[in-house]
């Protein structure tokens, strides 16, 4: 007689399969849908104009993101306070399909300097990626000193009846200059503008004497023999300007700042959301491409996962609010 209930039979198992097929389906939607982050075009808020550096790098990385993802990237431009209107908004997102294309400020000290901003970059934001970090360029009119060194020993010997310009109170230009002014016994004022444009021309008619200006903004002026590059503020000689020295080398100690920016994303994303961005973000600047593109536009490809970005976003914050609290600098 035929065991019409043997397991081995073909009925048998299309009929299990089946049924494990249906339970799967019905008791793991979640892990299925988790898997197949994101379901919808990803935004990428932006502190800035359309065609300011970080809007650049957001749209050059839009493109392979949306291809590695399976959905649209979308770059969306919310300027205003220095940043710090998109990185509130990124903070404040609840639809899991929010990111952000941040600055040095707005993952770091932005709350110390102003205690009215509406998010706290440390609590509020989970780093994503680093993605590219470049110096600043302490620049100078051409007609200045031939020698970094001089330039600093003229510059000891002016006091405070020099002056120096940034594009505002309490931005990376302005607490960069109070830190090198504390690491090299130069004392010029700070005066504000609106942007660098502004400071470039101030320069140029003799209001200031000097100012840390991004490489790609001051070496477009250096080269057209407006301005001369004294030095860099990175630790040494950096690949983005070779030809310039760090400051290092005309004797100032114990000083590197270099500007970055990042992506993050709101602190209440999933880790493994977070883990798998940071993973294509770290692949795609790495990319020979990718990789040249954002050297072009005046920065080194930096690259790191969230830990990294972490480890940055806490020494930098330990310095700079030390400049803001030892200067008592607050936004105008």
């Amino acid at each position: 007689m035929t065991d019409t209930h043997t397991p081995n039979t073909p009925t048998r198992r299309h009929a299990l399969a089946t049924a494990a097929a249906l339970a799967a389906a019905t008791v793991l939607p979640s892990a299925r849908a988790q898997s197949g982050w994101p379901n919808r075009p990803l935004k990428m808020v932006v502190g800035f104009p359309g065609g300011s550096s970080p809007d650049l790098t957001a749209r050059l990385l839009a493109e392979p993101l949306s291809q590695a993802l399976g959905q649209p990237v979308v770059v969306e431009n919310r300027p205003g306070a220095g940043g710090n209107i998109a990185a509130a908004q990124v903070a404040r997102a609840d639809d899991d399909h929010t990111i952000g294309l941040m600055i040095n400020g707005n993952m770091t000290i932005a709350k110390i300097l102003n205690p009215a901003t509406t998010y706290d970059p440390i609590t509020d934001l989970a780093p994503v990626s680093l993605i590219a970090v470049a110096p600043l360029v302490l620049s100078v009119p051409a007609t200045t000193a031939e020698s970094g060194a001089a330039f600093m020993a003229a510059a000891r010997a002016a006091g405070d009846k020099w002056n120096y310009g940034t594009p505002g109170v309490g931005t990376v230009g302005h607490l960069g200059m109070e830190l090198l002014k504390s690491r090299s016994g130069i004392a010029p004022v700070h005066v504000p503008y609106s942007g660098n444009p502004q400071v470039i021309t101030a320069m140029l008619g003799g209001q200031v004497q000097m100012s840390l200006l991004p490489p790609g903004l001051a070496m477009a002026q250096v080269r057209g023999g407006k301005l001369k590059a004294i030095g860099v503020t990175s630790a040494g000689r950096s690949s983005v300007v070779p030809e310039v020295p760090s400051l290092s080398e005309s004797g100032v100690r114990d000083f590197a700042l270099e500007i970055w920016n990042a992506v993050a994303a709101p602190v209440s994303m999933p880790k493994a959301h977070v883990d798998k961005l940071a993973t294509l973000l770290t692949e795609i600047v790495r990319r020979e491409d990718i990789r040249q593109k954002i050297f072009a536009q005046g920065w080194q490809v930096a690259g790191t996962g969230p830990e990294g970005l972490a480890r940055r976003i806490k020494s930098d914050t330990a310095a700079m609010s030390e400049v803001i609290r030892r200067n008592n600098i607050r936004p105008s």
